[in-house]
Parts: structure tokens; C-alpha cells; sequence
């Protein structure tokens, strides 16, 4: 028996031993079996011609690699991204990006970029006109009065004109510009003006000698027999204070609701313009407004009686008008008041009837600040905003006001957790190939299990892999109304390097708090300062109806940001320091 055992504890020792040597084997072979590779996301034609001397080159490759440029060697992250600034010489350079796995096994890419530095602008030397500005920019739609800006590049020293009448002048170098060449004019449109889709010819006259060129864009004047009466269609119609555009769109006024009469005056592109008041203008896209019929009375309209009482969870502020005029709001702080400007109308209140019911709203007033503007003044009780809302039941506008929770603990709360992006929307993506809408995914999952573990009620924008369009967004959390809601998104930069760091967005100033308390928190993990930024022309910063915060939680463009939100323990550590903000954000509530 003693030699049995003996036999068989041999066998169970070799087969152990065996066994080790090969997970050890296989362990090993693992290792060698990484191969090195160079992925690029930028930098990735093998040619290119380039007008700057800073350029990047960003990817990455295997993450037990090494790798180097021309010879100097670049940090590679444990995601195995990398990001390499080059600072060019004018002419051809040449560069050699290599990556050496650890059995010394490398593999190479060249890429040649040729610099070209741009040439400094210059007058114009011959009997030319080199280009034609035009303010408003775009085709226009005109009404007697407008005015056209011109700014013409041309020959120095001549007699430059639109209609070949009007003369434009050239700018002296004293005013601050640049070269001699530029002409600078204004044309207000007449009442016995005609042109329909028009481009306005600019002559240019040396020495009896002529050139014509016409305006890119073309110009037309509203006929007498145009609609000049438009109505608002959809729950998203928006008006923008002027032209201007970035990569968010043009600057909103706000929200309005549907069938809101507007008068328009004109058109830029596919903006309509409206005139809201005497002294005050704005632009709608044509795709918000249906034309009313010629004769259709310009929308105004004079005050009637107010009403303002609550119900158990909002207070509301009623005003009589007799059309469904556009509207702006505001918040303001210390002391807490939203400001409603309605325009169009004008005041004949004379009196206002407050019922106890309402719990939210401290006082009321009212101010006419000019012809058509009528300014609503609603002082709260907490020096807190929960949120308002602004619609028509009728023609009656309606203020919406949020009652601050009784109890505002946070497992009392609705909280919307909005992960950025989804579907074809990827966002931006990260070194290695990350998509933003992935990791903004997993974080704001971790997210909703942290804030589901302290008892909160979580509603998601998406939990999976899917496309969901902003304006759907936002008009599912109106029909929700969350206590509050968190956008979850990763930051992007042209410079990998540099760039970086956490922030938070809003919009209206009564929710800068809560941006203020998660941003805190979030630099507890050491992560580098971005800032906490105001007035943010994002949609879902957008609404009024509940106190939001967008996080742009890291850079997904830097490599070691990236490395960091791929990592899940990461992503959780940022879950609970958001949840810690709201804690700091509800306890700092009177």
C-alpha cells in the first residue's frame, strides 16, 4: 500500500511539475506572440502636404512596445496609445516611426510631409478685384431699410463702386488695416428697389481703364405681396440672437412653443429674420416656421389679468394676451428670480390674483422696458432654481415653476443620467481607437448603479449601443422632468498633448452650482483643471425645466487621459465622485 501511495504521489509531483512548465510555456509564448504594429489615427497618409509647421502624430501599438521617432523615443501608455509633436522646417521632412516588441522584433512606417508656409497677404498689384465681402454674409432677402456691408480687395488707389454708382472707399492704414486695397461701403435699401435674386455688380476703374465683378451671393427684395406673418411649428422651435455659428450652432435666445406668431422682415440663407420689437431683432431656421397668409395682422398684444397659484409639486404664473407672442427667460441669483421678456406685448394689467396654493414663487411684477417688450419679474422663495417651463394654454402664457422637494435627501430624487452620443453619433475617439460613445457609455452605467445603490430613481437616455438624436433627448426629459440630469461626455483637442482635463458645462446661471460641486469632486482624483464653464451653447445644457450638468469627463484625444478612461476602476472612481457632488450640491440646499 505505502509503495502505491509512494508511485502515485510521484506521478501527481511530475504531473504538477509538468503542468507548470507548460502555463509557464504558454505564459511565455503569449508574450513573444505580441507583435508589434504601428496603428495611426493621425498622421496616417504616407504623404502630405502641410501649411503649419506643428503637426501630430497619434495611434498607437503594442502595449509591451517601445517605440520611436527618427530615433527618439515616445512614450507609450499602458492602452498602448501615443501622441509625438513635430515642429517642421519649410521643405520636404521625412519621418520614421518604429516599434520594437520585447524579443526585439520591430516594425516601421515612413510618412513625408512637405511645409509650404503660407505667403503673407499682399495688395493687389494688377487692375483686379480680388474678392468681395459681403454683411449680412449669404443669399438675402431685404426689406426697404436694411443695410448691405461691402468690404472689396482690389487695386490700391482706384475708384471702386457697387451699381457702378455708389462709391466705396478705400480704408486708410491708420484705422488699423492691414493694406492698402481696401474698400469699405454700406448700401441701405431703397422702397423703390426691385432686384429679385440679384448679384450685385462692384466696378473697379483705374485711369479709365474698367473691370466688373458680382457678388458671390445673390439679393432679393420682399415683395409687397410676401407673407410677412409666420407660425411656429414643432415642440423645438428656437430663435437665435444673430448669425454667428461655431461647431454648437449659433447663439439661442431660447426655446418657444409651437403656433408663436412671428413677424418677418427677411431672410439670410435659411434663416428668417424677425422682428420682435422696435429695437430688437432675431433669426429662426425656415424649417421651424409655416408662412401665414398675406394680411395676416403683425402679432401684438396688450396684457389682461394675471393668476398665479401651485398644486403639490409645481407653482404656476399666468398672463392673458390675446395671440401667442415669442418669449426669452432668464434666471437671475442673490435674489433668485426668473425673468420672462415677451415681445409684442404691451402692458394693460391691472391686477394680479395670488392664491395661497403657491409655494415656489414669493412675488411678482412686471415692467414695459420698451415699445413691445414686456419684462415679467417671478422672485422665488429658495435660493435654489429647480427649473421653470414657458407654454400657451390658449393664448394664456404660462410659467411653469419647480417647487423645491420637501425633502431634497438624495435618494428622494429623479436623476436622468444622459450618456453623449450612441449609434452613428461616435463622437470623438482617443489614440488607440476608442470611440467616445463607448466610454461615455460605461461611465454613465457606473454612474446609475452608484446612484441606484443610494436609492435614487435613474432615468437613462440609453443603455446600449445605440443612436438617439439630441432633440429626442431633450423633449423625452421635458415629458420625464427629472430633478436633475447629468450629460456624460470625453473632451476633444487638435493638440493631443497639451489639452486635457476635467470640466463641467452649464447654460443658465441658476444651475452653476451643482457644475461647481461635481467639478470639485472630480479634481479629487487629481486630474488636471479644464474649468467650470458658463453659458454653454450645448442642447442638452439648453433646457430650463431642471437643474443640468454636461461633464466633459476627460480628454479623449490626450493618450494618457484616454489610458485612464479605458481603465474601468478609473471609470468608477469617477462615478462616486460625481455622486459625492451631488451629495455637496443637495446639502449646501437651505
Amino acid at each position: 500500500m505505502l509503495i502505491i501511495l509512494y508511485y502515485l504521489s510521484k506521478m501527481i509531483r511530475k504531473f504538477f511539475v509538468v503542468g507548470l512548465i507548460l502555463f509557464y510555456s504558454s505564459v511565455l509564448l503569449a508574450q513573444k506572440a505580441e507583435q508589434p504594429f504601428i496603428k495611426l489615427v493621425n498622421g496616417t497618409k504616407e504623404s502630405n502636404n502641410v501649411s503649419a509647421s506643428k503637426q501630430f502624430i497619434v495611434g498607437s501599438t503594442c502595449k509591451s512596445c517601445t517605440l520611436t521617432i527618427n530615433e527618439k523615443p515616445v512614450k507609450v501608455y499602458n492602452s498602448g496609445g501615443f501622441a509625438y509633436q513635430l515642429a517642421l522646417l519649410p521643405g520636404d521632412t521625412t519621418i520614421e516611426i518604429k516599434a520594437t516588441n520585447t524579443d526585439k522584433k520591430s516594425i516601421s512606417k515612413k510618412i513625408s510631409y512637405r511645409l509650404q508656409l503660407p505667403l503673407p497677404d499682399e495688395p493687389v498689384k494688377n487692375i483686379s478685384i480680388a474678392s468681395i465681402e459681403t454683411y449680412p454674409a449669404g443669399n438675402l432677402v431685404l426689406r426697404a431699410g436694411d443695410k448691405i456691408s461691402f468690404r472689396v480687395k482690389a487695386l490700391p488707389g482706384a475708384a471702386v463702386s457697387i451699381f457702378n454708382k455708389i462709391p466705396l472707399y478705400e480704408m486708410p492704414l491708420s484705422v488699423g488695416n492691414s493694406m492698402a486695397g481696401i474698400y469699405r461701403g454700406e448700401y441701405t435699401v431703397k422702397q423703390t428697389d426691385s432686384f429679385f435674386s440679384y448679384k450685385i455688380p462692384v466696378t473697379l476703374d483705374s485711369n479709365g481703364k474698367k473691370i466688373t465683378v458680382e457678388t458671390g451671393s445673390r439679393f432679393s427684395v420682399m415683395s409687397p405681396l410676401a407673407s410677412d406673418v409666420g407660425i411656429t411649428k414643432g415642440r423645438l422651435a428656437h430663435l437665435l440672437f444673430g448669425l454667428g455659428s461655431d461647431r454648437l450652432g449659433g447663439s439661442k435666445i431660447g426655446y418657444i412653443d409651437s403656433s408663436v406668431q412671428l413677424h418677418i422682415i427677411g431672410k439670410v440663407g435659411n434663416d428668417y429674420k424677425v422682428q420682435l420689437a422696435p429695437s430688437l431683432t432675431a433669426y429662426v431656421p425656415d424649417e421651424l416656421v409655416s408662412l401665414l397668409p398675406k394680411g395676416t395682422p403683425i402679432p401684438q398684444s396688450l396684457t389682461g389679468q394675471w393668476s398665479v397659484y401651485g398644486d403639490d409639486k409645481f407653482d404656476y404664473v399666468t398672463v392673458n394676451l390675446s395671440n401667442r407672442l415669442p418669449y426669452q427667460s432668464w434666471q437671475q441669483i442673490n435674489p433668485h428670480k426668473i425673468i420672462v421678456d415677451v415681445y409684442g406685448a404691451t402692458s394693460n394689467t391691472n391686477w394680479i390674483t395670488q392664491l395661497q396654493s403657491a409655494k415656489e414663487v414669493a412675488d411678482v411684477d412686471y415692467e414695459q422696458v420698451a415699445d413691445e417688450i414686456f419684462r415679467i419679474k417671478i422672485q422665488l422663495k429658495n435660493k435654489q432654481h429647480w427649473g421653470h417651463q414657458i407654454f400657451y394654454r390658449g393664448n394664456n402664457l404660462v410659467i411653469k415653476i419647480k417647487q423645491q422637494p420637501a425633502d431634497v435627501s438624495l435618494n428622494k430624487l429623479t436623476i436622468a443620467i444622459d450618456a453623449g452620443h450612441g449609434g452613428s453619433n461616435t463622437g470623438a475617439g482617443g489614440p488607440t481607437g476608442s470611440s467616445e460613445k463607448n466610454l461615455a457609455l460605461a461611465v454613465s452605467l457606473k454612474l446609475q448603479k452608484a446612484l441606484e445603490a443610494q436609492g435614487v430613481k435613474v432615468i437613462m437616455t440609453r443603455t446600449a449601443e445605440r443612436f438617439f438624436d439630441n432633440k429626442e433627448r431633450i423633449l423625452f426629459y421635458r415629458d420625464s422632468l427629472p430633478d436633475l440630469l447629468l450629460s456624460i461626455h470625453l473632451n476633444s483637442s487638435s493638440d493631443p498633448i497639451k489639452s486635457g482635463g476635467t470640466s463641467t458645462h452649464y447654460r443658465h446661471i441658476g444651475y452653476k452650482k451643482l457644475n461647481e460641486c461635481i467639478n470639485k469632486r472630480m479634481m479629487e482624483l487629481g486630474l488636471k483643471q479644464y474649468g467650470v464653464i458658463g453659458s454653454f451653447n450645448f442642447m442638452l445644457n439648453s433646457p430650463t425645466e431642471y437643474p443640468n450638468c454636461l461633464i466633459e469627463t476627460l480628454f479623449i484625444s490626450n493618450p494618457a487621459e484616454e489610458a485612464l478612461m479605458m481603465d474601468e476602476k478609473f471609470q468608477q472612481q469617477m462615478a462616486d465622485k460625481i455622486v459625492l457632488g451631488i451629495k455637496d450640491f443637495l446639502a449646501a440646499i437651505p
